[in-house]
């Protein structure tokens, strides 16, 4: 990350060269001796240099961290604690956070955990020897260098013969990774909390989710006082020996040393993970600062779904039954009294703990109020097409009714209740990949018929044909472009705006607008002399995208013209250039979203830029993203999603291009997001559907329902949300349909 704005050029004589990463407490900046080694600096905001509360901190993390340098820690190179602000400098170490590396690559496994469960609890036991209580043990706080793990960040340990400093009326950690005696009684923390943390590590290293996760802080917090830990996806042999580590009473606990025997007589492979299929959870992992070198966001962290009810009589998830016990605890109070500290709750970042943004009880996403189409039930058909091999179709829902169409079938019209077909109409023609269904108004279905293959006579290109939606009457039809993949990334060149649809015209040289129902051509408005365009919307406007004709047939669209349609007239205003390529991938009330596409040749990398245009202003901003995303985008609620081929899931912010969190999944291939209430949908051509909540939580996951495999970048959404109805699209013209309030699960 390059040095900002205002940045200083050097710290204590150290000439800067970028930032690593920010925190609550400071800036962490990349920088060289004299002797060209590469060194951490931590620079304290300058809010805090002047509060004498966080010097006394920032000294005890300086101390702290000269007293523990050594093999698995971060060597202080150099420190000014007293200087206007404050700063220590230590050995820059390369590589991943734990953190990052999960959220990368899933939990670890066999020999890899065997090794960070003994490197771990080495660095722990030398920190400890030092007279040094870390508190803070979390994995981003573990740095997974060549040379095997690191334990950096000092900022709230202590000596053990020192008295705890803990800010007024706070406690200060990360929930899921900290002691019950450092939630109740913050003074009264020695070594073994932190074995209590180690644990916790253990566990998330090994399933990619803490042994205490729940909806919120404070019911993590509960669960980590109160409860027992969730180890059931814990490799058995590992499990014998972090059970213990969890142990609520620390005198309980084994000491490092004690710890580092066991480990040591581990099989060298441990196996994976016992439980069910991997998916995506979130353990809440507040980053701070730290030392890293990886592509994704720190506060990502990659997970295992697990069903605790199946740990608990009676099979009622642990979430759930936190829920009726806090719920008049919260009422009183948004406090942590009820486990002891009574203390209000601070993050490291200094941000408030996050609200539950998820409408979940248990495993259940519920669109409340909604009720379900009289006679539903949960359906899954197959849609025949005739001689054309089957494909996927795409489906949008009208009232009761839900239309279909693609993989041979221009439109199929089912009762959404049950999946029964009221009519179909096939298609004669090769069926085009990517291209199903244009839309639905009232009363009129707006489709796709492909060309005919040779001997055919229907027509020798692709054309939008409009049908009554109930009979299935063919009422008009029209030739279509076909340039709209190069252009805007999607293979469907036609746009239903209200009632208009939006056509190119087969020679590539005019859009044309109909009125849906009746095919009148209500405008037709010529290209720019020299360009080829394809209409698009974005929130509730209409766009055309349009390219110079060379760079069209070249497939090189490095100038592209983003122009706002009057949706009345077909008037083009005078348009804003971008650096090219790019894809639109939505819009808000801040303009249009667009993605930099990077190329190598005629090679497509990935999505490295976020581009936005405000056409009214004509001012065009671009973003860099923190890494190239060679996925699937999408864009819901002002945030752009990534779905990539492995099941990794990022949610990027469009305005910054920062990162904002990565959920790793077990539907890989996916497309989406599509919304629901408070769910987003994504889900992949075997049908596989996960439903994550806005901030990243998993809420569940479905298994595969279809024969399908891949699906590659650009898959339009397969999902569609009417009320509480859900109907998915898959492989081989499959469709199938729950409710939300109860979803399939996996397994």
């Amino acid at each position: 990350m390059s040095l900002r704005g205002g940045d200083p050029a050097e710290i204590g004589g150290y000439p800067l060269e970028a930032r690593l990463g920010s925190g609550g407490m400071g800036t962490v900046f990349l920088a060289r001796t004299a002797s060209g080694r590469p060194v951490a600096i931590k620079l304290i905001h300058q809010q805090f240099a002047g509060d004498e509360e966080f010097r006394i901190r920032f000294r005890q993390e300086v101390a702290a961290a000269r007293r523990v340098s050594g093999a698995f820690t971060a060597a202080v190179v150099d420190a000014d604690p007293e200087a206007e602000h404050p700063w220590m400098a230590t050995a820059y170490i390369e590589g991943h956070t734990l953190a990052q590396r999960i959220a990368k690559r899933g939990p670890l496994t066999g020999a890899d955990l065997r090794t960070l469960a003994i490197g771990l609890t080495e660095a722990l036991r030398d920190i400890h020897r030092a007279g040094v209580v870390h508190r803070d043990l979390k994995p981003s706080n573990v740095v997974l260098s060549p040379e095997g793990p690191r334990v950096i960040d000092f900022g709230i340990s202590r000596a053990a013969d020192q008295q705890t400093l803990t800010m007024t009326g706070r406690v200060i950690g990360t929930p899921p990774f900290m002691s019950p005696e450092q939630l109740q009684a913050p003074r009264g923390v020695g070594p073994r909390s932190d074995v209590f943390s180690l644990g916790t590590l253990l566990v998330y290293a090994a399933t990619g989710q803490g042994p205490f996760d729940a909806d919120s802080p404070y019911m993590t917090a509960y669960q980590v006082v109160h409860e027992a830990p969730s180890l059931g996806s814990v490799p058995a042999a590992l499990r014998e020996v972090v059970e213990p580590c969890l142990a609520k009473d620390p005198e309980q606990r084994p000491s490092a040393d004690e710890l580092l025997e066991l480990l040591r007589d581990l099989p060298v492979e441990l196996g994976d993970a016992a439980g069910g299929p991997a998916s995506g959870g979130r353990t809440r992992d507040t980053d701070t600062e730290h030392h890293r070198a990886g592509d994704e966001d720190e506060n990502g962290a990659a997970h295992k779904d697990r069903d605790r009810a199946a740990e608990k009589p009676g099979g009622t998830l642990i979430g759930r039954h936190l829920r009726r016990r806090w719920r008049p605890v919260l009422a009183a109070a948004l406090a942590v009294a009820a486990i002891g500290g009574g203390v209000a709750w601070l993050q490291l970042d200094g941000s408030e703990a996050p609200a539950d943004d998820g409408k979940r009880q248990g495993r259940t996403v519920a669109a409340a109020g909604v009720p379900l189409p009289e006679g539903f039930h949960p359906w899954r058909r197959t849609v025949p097409n005739g001689s054309n091999p089957p494909d996927e179709l795409r489906c949008v829902p009208r009232g009761d009714a839900l239309f279909c169409g693609g993989g041979g079938v221009v439109a199929s019209r089912m009762r959404i209740s049950d999946g029964k077909e009221i009519w179909k109409v096939k298609s004669g023609g090769v069926p085009v990949e990517g291209m199903h269904i244009v839309g639905v108004t009232d009363d009129t279905v707006l489709a796709y018929r492909p060309p005919t293959d040779a001997g055919g006579a229907t027509s020798a290109t692709t054309e939008v044909v409009a049908l009554d939606a109930e009979t299935s009457k063919e009422l008009w039809s029209t030739g279509s472009g076909s340039q709209s993949t190069g252009l805007t990334g999607r293979t469907q060149d036609a746009v239903l705006f209200g009632s208009r649809v939006l056509t190119v015209d087969p020679e590539g040289t005019r859009v044309e607008a109909r009125e849906a129902r009746g095919g009148d051509v209500l405008w037709s408005t010529p290209m720019p002399a020299g360009s080829q365009c394809a209409p698009f919307t974005a929130g509730e406007r209409l766009y055309a995208l349009c390219a110079p004709q060379a760079e069209v047939d070249n497939l090189e669209l490095n100038h592209p013209v983003v122009h706002t349609v009057d949706p009345d007239s077909g008037a083009l205003d005078k348009g804003v250039a971008v650096k090219g390529p790019v894809q639109p991938v939505g819009g808000d009330e801040d303009g249009l979203v667009l993605l930099h596409q990077r190329m190598k040749g005629p090679e497509f990398l990935g999505y490295d830029q976020v581009v936005r245009v405000d056409t009214e202003r004509r001012d065009v901003s671009y973003r860099p993203l923190r890494t190239t995303y060679a996925a699937t985008p999408g864009m819901a609620g002002g945030t752009v999603y990534f779905a990539g081929s492995t099941g990794l899931i990022s949610a990027v912010d469009p305005t910054t291009g920062r990162q904002k969190w990565a959920r790793q999944t077990n539907v890989d291939s996916a497309s989406g997001p599509v919304a629901g209430d408070g769910v987003l949908y994504f889900s992949s051509t075997s049908g596989r559907v996960v439903a994550l909540s806005p901030g990243g939580r998993t809420l569940w996951n479905g298994d595969p329902r279809a024969d399908g495999l891949g699906g590659g970048v650009n898959a339009s959404p397969r999902v569609v949300v009417s009320g509480r109805v859900v109907v998915v699209a898959a492989a081989g013209n499959t469709v199938f349909s729950f409710d939300a309030k109860k979803p399939p699960k996996s397994g």
